[in-house]
């Protein structure tokens, strides 16, 4: 081999082609993940254990299908995890069942939510195996901002918070 070549040519180690190491073995600062391994694996194990409701309501919030919105699942807030949200708008669905009726535990979850400047819309789950079309319509109401107060009513249940200028999405 001649110096041109040894110039020209990529380092060989046995005939394999060298590649560069990866940002965190150069030397680069490690950048943690926003989320610890334990709400990563506990809002999979939610997600995996879906109702039926809650794959029918996911089947139409997945993808953008709901006014071009984009919804996630199990999204962890604090100590909680919202059912479904939608990061951009800041709202949170939640799907009950018949244990959420009067339930003590969600008033305060809500109202941690609010402080987080999330809006919560909860319907029951019933309402979603009968009456889809209807859920859907007062998703999309709440995220175009047709819904801005507190709503309490047999079906549903609706914790407003209202945006502060300048909220960014997270």
């Amino acid at each position: 081999m001649g110096a041109q070549d040894q110039s020209s040519s990529p380092p060989q180690s046995g005939g394999e082609v060298v590649r560069a190491k990866p940002e965190t073995e150069r030397g680069a600062a490690y950048q943690p993940s926003r989320r610890s391994p334990e709400k990563i694996a506990r809002a999979r194990a939610l997600r995996s254990g879906d109702n039926q409701a809650e794959a029918i309501l996911w089947n139409e919030l997945k993808a953008r299908r709901l006014g071009g919105y984009k919804f996630v699942r199990q999204m962890p807030i604090g100590p909680y995890f919202a059912g479904f949200a939608c990061r951009s708008e800041r709202l949170i669905v939640e799907l009950d069942g018949s244990q959420h009726a009067d339930s003590s535990y969600d008033r305060p979850r809500d109202e941690f939510m609010r402080g987080e400047g999330f809006s919560v819309l909860r319907f029951w789950s019933f309402d979603v195996l009968k009456n889809k079309r209807s859920v859907c319509e007062t998703i999309f109401a709440a995220l175009e901002g047709r819904l801005a107060e507190d709503v309490v009513a047999a079906d549903l249940r609706f914790v407003f918070a209202a945006r502060k200028t300048g909220d960014s999405a997270l």
